[in-house]
């Protein structure tokens, strides 16, 4: 099938369902967002059930086999979510792969296989054109550096905000090409500022401030787990009126590096490239990410960033509820069990 472009993909999740989506590219973050949006349109037409397969060390190939000779076992759709992180499914892979695409049909159940970024020998690889085939593909790449601007700008639209050129320039040039740096930067704007126009005075205030001291010994007693200093903190940002979107940018950026942590480590994945991937070289931040994110489980994470959410919008004023009471409970998720 003919390859999509990334900004097709919407557009064409609007009607039905290709039986096979292969993302892959060189800007992890666009391709999770491209999955999350396959999946989003899976549930809108019916797909009911999902399975998740990591194809990492020690996979064995027959799980696939498995995993698609029950697909509809029970008359319902379902979507088979397979993941290859190092690109390279071996001779055994690239069978099953080709098998699994023979089977493969309009209006039954559909595959995501999910890739990183694939040199010139994959894209030429027989298990490659075996997918390619009967797949709808879509590349993901990091935008070139001149329309990285542009890039940030469509991105604060999407959040209900504005900023001009040059304050554009100025987030691209911090980030240096980083998407996933450029995305937490909109965020934090987003979280600061609300709706509207932001001037270069504001966005430069926000990416280069990125937290105050007291901010920064806060976010490492939460990861080291000290409930104690997190309380005395917590009280001391309150009364010195540090603004509580801010606290939150801060913590919540850590914990959805933790939660990325602790995946890569579920499935065999080494903890220093996920350290690099998420930017954190500050050694006492850094030592501090790993250590919880070798000592907290998925779950737990999991139930810290929803607890997370709703303090956003007890922030917005969508939910009641003291925001302060909240930062402290959200914190004590992290702490050791006795």
């Amino acid at each position: 099938m003919p390859a999509l472009r990334p900004e097709q993909l919407a557009a064409h999740l609007e009607g039905a369902l290709a039986p096979l989506y292969v993302l892959h590219g060189s800007a992890p973050l666009l391709v999770e967002e491209a999955a999350d949006a396959i999946r989003a349109a899976a549930r809108r037409q019916g797909v009911t059930e999902r399975e998740i397969l990591v194809a990492g060390q020690g996979f064995r190939w027959e799980q696939l086999a498995m995993a698609s000779s029950n697909l509809s076992l029970f008359g319902d759709r379902k979507l088979l979510d397979l993941r290859i992180p190092n690109g390279k499914p071996g001779k055994d892979g690239g069978d099953a792969l080709a098998r699994l695409c023979e089977a493969l049909g309009p209006g039954g159940d559909c595959v995501l296989l999910t890739l990183p970024e694939l040199d010139w020998a994959a894209r030429k690889a027989a298990w490659f054109a075996a997918v390619s085939g009967p797949g709808t593909v879509v590349e993901l790449n990091t935008p070139p550096l001149e329309q990285l601007p542009a890039w940030v700008g469509a991105r604060l639209k999407r959040q209900g905000q504005t900023a001009p050129p040059e304050a554009l320039e100025f987030i691209a040039e911090h980030v240096e090409g980083n998407l996933l740096a450029a995305h937490q930067e909109i965020s934090k704007l987003g979280l600061l500022h609300g709706e509207g126009a932001l001037d270069l005075a504001q966005v430069r205030e926000a990416v280069l401030n990125v937290a105050r001291y007291d901010v920064e010994a806060l976010r490492i007693a939460m990861l080291d787990g000290e409930p104690g200093r997190c309380a005395r903190l917590l009280d001391g940002l309150r009364g010195e009126g540090e603004a509580p979107p801010l606290i939150l940018w801060t913590l919540s950026a850590d914990l959805r590096a933790l939660a990325r942590l602790r995946t890569a480590l579920d499935h065999g994945g080494q903890a220093n490239a996920v350290l690099k991937a998420e930017r954190i070289f500050e050694p006492r931040r850094r030592q501090a990410i790993e250590w919880a994110g070798r000592r907290l489980r998925a779950r737990q994470l999991h139930n810290a960033l929803q607890h997370a959410a709703r303090i956003d919008r007890m922030i917005k004023g969508l939910l009641p509820g003291d925001v302060w009471d909240e930062f402290l409970q959200l914190m004590l998720r992290l702490r050791p069990r006795a």
